[in-house]
This record gives C-alpha cells, structure tokens and sequence, in this order.
C-alpha cells in the first residue's frame, strides 16, 4: 500500500502467514475500530461511496456496509490472501461492496469520488509511504469528502516500538502530525491501550481548503 516496493513486498510476505490467524488475534489489541465507524456515522451525512484502504480481511467492510446501507463501497489491501479471507464475509452486501488488489499509489476514483476514505491501522505501517498515501487520498474524496483514521500513535517505551517495528508498524506520533498537514479535524482523540503500554489515535478530518 505504501508507495515503497521494498515495502510492499515485505508487507506482502508478512500477511501470508498472518492472513489465517488475524481475525483470531488482532481483536486484542487492534483497538477503537468499531467506535472510528460509529463516529464516522456521526459526521459524514449519508456517504454514497466509501473506500477502505487497507482492508485486510473484511471486519470493517462489514460494519460499514451496515452503518451506511446505501452507500457503494470498495475494500482495497495489498495482500491476496487477505482478500481471500474477507470475500466470504461480504456475500450478504452483494455488488454492493467490492474489493480490489492493488497498492494504493494513484488515485483509485473512476468517475464519482468518495465521500468517506478509511484508515484502520494501515497508516503505521506504510514506512515509507503513509504521507504519499494521505495526499493521493486527498484527490480521492469528493468535495463534502471526509478521512477516518484509527491507528497506532504513539509509546513511551523503546523496546515496545522496537518489538512493533519487527512487525512493521512504527508509532513516533508521525501519522497524526501528517494528517494535521493535510486535514482540518472534526474529531481528534488520543487513548490508551494496556495502561499506556501505548496510544492509538481516533481521526476524522476533511480536507484544509487551499487559500
């Protein structure tokens, strides 16, 4: 997903293996992830298309496809075995969501734009990328367009931060500082995971107009 072959690839690798036991696992500690869409529904006035980049295996997809019953919507993920994971889950919602395979390094839109674009623990883990990544999404949403973020943010201790860069997730604050370059925030919240073992960030932003 990130705009790094070099990145890609070791991503790539990385969900081959934990494709098949992520939905197993990753509820531990992937936090804030059901709470980003709620929120999201709350800010973002009947979205009549959504994207997720990053999608994994599904989780979000069908949440979103439940919180906006109207709306098209496109998982994209880097990884095949991933996708496979999540078609299964999608059946119910028909053509109505689909999903793609590619990096997202160019615009996606083909006629309509997105009225909403999701992050769910993507960002932290495109080194190098993510600020590429938030710019190509800006020419992805359309005009009333909003991004929802939930992801790593940040901890105190270095050798958590070494343990995660072994799983390719680097959490120094960089992804919020990013999105406040790019986005003007409609809600900003920082917590706690594990007591403050680390911190994840809740995001939703619209485009900061350009003067």
């Amino acid at each position: 997903m990130s705009n790094s072959a070099p990145n890609q690839k070791s991503l790539t690798s990385y969900y081959r293996w934990h494709a098949q036991i992520y939905d197993l696992t990753r509820w531990a500690f992937l936090f804030g992830r059901r709470k980003l869409i709620h929120r999201a529904a709350a800010h973002v006035v009947m979205p009549e298309r959504i994207l997720e980049i990053g999608c994994g295996t599904g989780k979000n997809l069908v949440e979103l496809a439940r919180a906006f019953p109207k709306a098209q919507i496109i998982g994209l993920d880097l990884s095949k075995d991933m996708l496979e994971r999540a078609r299964p889950k999608l059946k119910e919602f028909g053509a109505r969501v689909g999903l793609l395979h590619q990096a997202y390094d160019a615009p996606v839109a083909v006629g309509s734009k997105f009225d909403l674009i999701v992050f769910s623990y993507s960002l932290s883990m495109m080194n190098p990328g993510f600020d590429e990544v938030l710019r190509i999404c800006r020419d992805d949403l359309s005009e009333r367009g909003s991004v929802a973020v939930v992801d790593f943010h940040e901890s105190r201790w270095g050798w958590f931060r070494r343990w995660m860069g072994v799983n390719h997730v680097r959490m120094e604050g960089q992804v919020l500082e990013c999105l406040n370059q790019h986005f003007q925030p409609l809600t900003r919240q920082i917590h706690t995971g594990y007591g403050d073992l680390w911190r994840y960030l809740l995001y939703i932003g619209s485009p900061v107009k350009s003067t």
